[in-house]
């Protein structure tokens, strides 16, 4: 072209201002053509629904869910992959993703909450007998403690009821998980007091299978989003799994509603 488009200084890479004006441009001329793309990929995969979340959010919240979803929409063929990467749509087949996030900023894509998000302290009925509620969380040392990489217990310290009181106390996790479904099914067998998503667990309170250990709630500082490219808006089959998750989602119950919240929920960053 015979102008130059991109200024480079050391490792850091700008635009010209010829370059900035030329993007906005090329961004349209490429979003036609993904648009083109995405309708012929459309046309090959009729009926079929792709969509991409996180495994944990699939096995403990969609999945007791979706035969709701499957006798009222028996013609969408939905197909679900599990991942925590970001979905590239442009290069990927997937229609929607649902994502966690602080909000949303991801960049060439629409993204609408869908959910809200809360920690809390679980574990089988019979640990909780036996050792009572943290709400003093200097009380945490009586319960073998099961530990996992998204949820560690130093935001529960730092943040939860007394963070006064927990300051200083020490504890070592009895059992490390790096899956946020395993770390609730062990906590259903009686392992021990696990920091657990809301909405990993709900369920499983209502059912009885776990207690909740504290009546206040630490409100996450990242919800369940629904993301997708805004090709994809008009597809019957998007607009159909999102009335009908956004429908399921407004009928779950946040820990207050379901009874658990007693002094006020506290937040984590």
């Amino acid at each position: 072209m015979g102008r130059a488009l991109l200024r480079r200084d050391g490792r850091h890479v700008s635009l010209t201002d010829e370059g900035a004006s030329l993007l906005p441009r090329v961004r349209r001329a490429l979003e036609d053509l993904d648009a083109a793309l995405d309708d012929v990929r459309a046309d090959r995969s009729a009926g079929i629904l792709r969509v991409s979340m996180l495994a944990s959010f699939v096995q403990q919240w969609l999945l007791p869910r979706l035969p709701r979803f499957q006798a009222a929409h028996s013609t969408v063929a939905l197909y679900i992959n599990t991942s925590t990467e970001l979905v590239d749509f442009a290069r990927s087949e997937h229609q929607v993703a649902i994502r966690m996030g602080s909000g949303p900023r991801w960049p060439g894509v629409e993204a609408e909450k869908l959910l809200d998000e809360w920690l809390v302290p679980v574990c089988a009925p019979s640990l909780l007998r036996e050792h009572g509620p943290v709400d003093d969380p200097r009380r945490l040392e009586r319960y073998p403690l099961l530990h996992g990489e998204t949820e560690p217990w130093s935001l529960w310290r730092d943040r939860g009821p007394n963070p006064a009181a927990a300051a200083g106390i020490a504890s070592t996790p009895n059992s490390q998980l790096d899956d946020s479904a395993a770390i609730v099914r062990s906590a259903v067998r009686g392992h021990g007091l696990a920091l657990a998503r809301w909405s990993l667990v709900a369920d499983e309170v209502a059912d009885g299978a776990l207690a909740v250990a504290c009546t206040v709630p630490v409100a996450h500082n990242r919800a369940y989003w629904f993301v997708y490219p805004r090709r994809v808006r008009t597809l019957a089959t998007v607009e159909t799994f999102r009335a009908w998750i956004f429908a399921e989602a407004a009928q779950f119950p946040s820990p207050k509603k379901a009874g658990i919240e007693k002094s006020g929920t506290r937040s984590v960053n």
